[in-house]
């Protein structure tokens, strides 16, 4: 074979191998990117499960009542009997709602 057609035949691989390369490493670029995540923190209100505050005031109203009855004699206790139930009650209440405005952490997955 002639010299010359050789380093012809040469270079044209050389072209092919070159080309290959750039289309390859052009495809591997234009690819999209695995996402990247984390985790984060994110402070969120607890969910309420009783809106209306129901059992922190029945509970309190009976703690307040057993808690009156133990003062006093006679009418004199059923009063304090009556005023320590209600208090119990609005205190049980302003309990349950305090405890039911407490946020909670919670850890959440992001990606980009």
């Amino acid at each position: 074979m002639n010299t010359h057609f050789k380093s012809v035949i040469a270079a044209a691989l050389m072209s092919c191998v070159m080309v290959t390369g750039a289309a390859t490493a052009q495809g591997k670029s234009s690819k999209s990117k695995t996402p990247r995540c984390y985790d984060v923190q994110v402070q969120r209100p607890k969910q309420v499960k009783d809106q209306h505050k129901i059992a922190g005031t029945a509970i309190g109203a009976v703690a307040g009542g057993l808690l009156g009855n133990q003062v006093g004699g006679g009418n004199g206790k059923k009063l304090a009997t009556a005023a320590g139930a209600v208090g119990g009650a609005f205190a049980g209440r302003k309990i349950q709602e305090n405890q039911q405005n407490k946020t909670e952490t919670v850890i959440e997955r992001r990606c980009d």
